[in-house]
């Protein structure tokens, strides 16, 4: 008797796009698909996954040594910022209006860019649960004939459309963009959002501490350097040189890089796909509206800018969501 369907294991660099003859796609390899023939039921085990999880499994925690790194330095830039801003150039300064404003906003900035941070690090990016490609499994889900199942050989799973597998992470990420060692983590279908805030809210500060930066050191030059500074004047100097430096420098970085998030939103292709040249033709792709209300979580409104949001995990109808 003829399978019911037809198991294809591949690796990340494989061809998704390859058809078997007479092969139909499989339903439940993109999110939001439905059976021809009903809804895939599957039996969960109480198992939890623990990969990539600390805090009794409530955080999602990527053990990269180059990716812890890479976030301390990066909160180390953002403490050098705020002491420099608060306590080199607001601090002194002989208006108290101008100061207090100053202060507010960059350190309201600065408590997103750290939170956006936070959340995109601890943030589970849309893991696809290993090794629920078994046999067992797959026969529980009910296939019609000449149906293909996409299994990763690297973490054993059932790979979805547009998942990719990450070999930092171990795991195969959902709609995954890229993997970020500034954040520690990959960028995918759960923490895009908190990325692309990330990525705007540093832009901000970098922008605002040159804005001061220049201005305290036009107002030191032309002045009396006693009275612009409590510190001498050539560590005034090397202070304000060294934050207009880190201010350019991410500007630049994070702009550019948020401008590429929003494009392929924008357009609903990732990173990886672009790269890739992976044709739309395989999913479908969503309208530029709803690709942004995807990501960003429902209707316009001021959520869409708060890292503390909530996110919507992918319903359990989907057979790749379940583990094993």
């Amino acid at each position: 008797m003829k399978k019911a369907y037809m198991e294809l294991e591949m690796g990340d660099m494989g061809d998704r796009s390859r058809d078997l003859e007479g092969g139909l796609r499989p339903p439940l390899l993109g999110e939001g698909d439905r059976m021809g023939g009903g809804r895939v039921i599957m039996a969960t085990n109480s198992i939890q996954d623990t990969h990539n999880r600390c805090m009794d499994g409530k955080f999602w925690c990527v053990r990269d040594i180059c990716g812890m790194v890479c976030a301390v330095i990066t909160w180390l830039l953002i403490s050098y910022a705020e002491f420099v801003v608060v306590r080199v150039i607001l601090y002194p300064h002989p208006s108290l209006p101008y100061a207090v404003i100053n202060m507010i906003i960059f350190q309201l900035l600065a408590g997103l860019a750290v939170s956006a941070h936070v959340r995109t690090m601890l943030t589970d990016p849309g893991a696809v649960p290993r090794g629920n490609a078994t046999k067992e499994n797959i026969e529980k889900m009910g296939f019609q004939e000449g149906q293909v199942i996409f299994k990763c050989a690297k973490c054993c799973s059932i790979k979805p459309e547009r998942a990719h597998h990450c070999s930092v992470c171990q795991r195969c990420i959902r709609k995954m963009d890229h993997h970020c060692p500034w954040v520690n983590n990959c960028v995918g279908e759960q923490n895009q959002k908190f990325f692309v805030l990330f990525t705007f809210y540093i832009g901000l500060i970098s922008y605002h501490s040159l804005f001061l930066g220049f201005h305290h050191l036009f107002r030191c030059v032309s002045g009396e350097w006693r009275t612009c500074t409590d510190f001498s004047p050539p560590a005034t100097v090397v202070f304000i040189l060294f934050l207009l430096f880190e201010g350019l420098l991410f500007a630049l970085f994070t702009s550019i890089m948020f401008g590429t998030q929003v494009s392929a939103i924008w357009s609903d292709e990732t990173g990886i796909e672009a790269l890739k040249k992976e044709e739309a033709i395989r999913w479908v792709r969503k309208s530029r509206w709803k690709s942004i209300q995807a990501v960003f979580g429902g209707r316009f409104s001021l959520a869409w800018f708060s890292p503390f949001t909530k996110i919507r995990v992918p319903s359990k109808q989907h057979g790749y969501m379940f583990s094993v």
